[in-house]
């Protein structure tokens, strides 16, 4: 088969990434970015990820931990011919050798470190699948969401763990997917105690829509997983 004609589920199978459907805790996600982005896969201009590998501090991971593979990086620039793929992480991946990828190594806790990820943009598309502690995905979507372009997509994974290692020592707010769930319900954000997280609930606005996909998505229990959101044009 030619690789023009891969789907994201099989290059995400290919490169041994986890949002496939034959890694060995396989989350399907391709299932549905394959829907969403197959449109887009050869306009697509600019997109980042927020962690590029599991492993990292968020099982209890050390941050300096040495990692010789990538797997959604090689997917992403497989599936998006044209696009420069920016990643963001806690542990070093800048020895990924293409042309077609940046990297801004840092801590998802830190906004001085999304912002030096947020001058990588404008993005078409923002993946977060780090460390799935709520307070980072919201401190993250804070930062970087006024960097995605009208029209964009900023995806948040995993929303069904959080992470022991961190969740309990941030500063306490909302579950992410009850937070989207919100703002699916009633057009707004919840508030938020976190001063970190002041401006948050402003960013509302600016969503043309927001949900949460529940999986597995054919069988089992069912239990928030993914979170897309949409921004205005």
């Amino acid at each position: 088969m030619s690789e023009a004609i891969l789907s994201l589920t099989d290059l995400a199978n290919a490169s041994g990434s986890d949002k496939g459907t034959t890694h060995r805790e396989p989350h399907h996600y391709t299932r549905i970015y394959d829907m969403l982005l197959q449109p887009h896969r050869h306009s697509l201009e600019r997109m980042l990820e927020i962690g590029l590998m599991a492993g990292g501090p968020e099982v209890g991971g050390d941050a300096d931990r040495v990692v010789r593979t990538a797997p959604s990086v090689e997917m992403w620039l497989k599936f998006f011919p044209k696009a420069q793929v920016c990643g963001f992480d806690i542990s070093d991946f800048s020895w990924v050798d293409d042309a077609r990828f940046s990297f801004v190594r840092g801590d998802s806790g830190v906004q001085a470190d999304l912002e030096r990820a947020a001058a990588l943009g404008p993005f078409d598309l923002i993946i977060d699948d780090g460390s799935h502690a709520s307070f980072h995905q919201q401190l993250a979507f804070k930062v970087l969401f006024p960097y995605l372009r009208p029209g964009g997509l900023y995806i948040i994974e995993d929303l069904q763990w959080q992470s022991p290692f961190y969740e309990n020592d941030l500063p306490a707010t909302h579950k992410t997917c009850d937070v989207i769930d919100n703002w699916f319900k009633t057009g707004a954000f919840p508030e938020f105690s976190a001063p970190e997280l002041s401006g948050l609930r402003e960013l509302d606005k600016d969503i043309a829509f927001a949900t949460v996909f529940n999986q597995p998505f054919s069988h089992g229990a069912v239990i928030p997983k993914m979170a897309v959101i949409h921004k205005h044009y």
